[in-house]
């Protein structure tokens, strides 16, 4: 299971969801996103990171998200 961290309004989170969308093209992939404005903790947590991706509950890439950083932050 993947989380994906975004929000709305946000250019960086567009383009990593079509990098995920890229990836799950290729690979099976769960994906769970989560607008982190709609809990507080959340939103204080990711608000300087977003778009975060986190496997295992663990955080493995945020930020300006590319596909190859993506593929190998997935280790896939």
């Amino acid at each position: 299971m993947i989380t994906f961290y975004t929000r709305a309004n946000c250019p960086l989170c567009e383009e990593a969801r079509l990098m995920l969308q890229l990836v799950q093209e290729d690979f099976e992939l769960d994906v769970q996103e989560v607008d982190i404005e709609s809990d507080e903790a959340l939103h204080e947590k990711y608000m300087l990171m977003i778009p975060v991706v986190e496997k295992g509950g663990k955080t493995i890439i945020y930020g300006n998200i590319g596909y190859i950083e993506l593929l190998e932050a997935l280790e896939l």
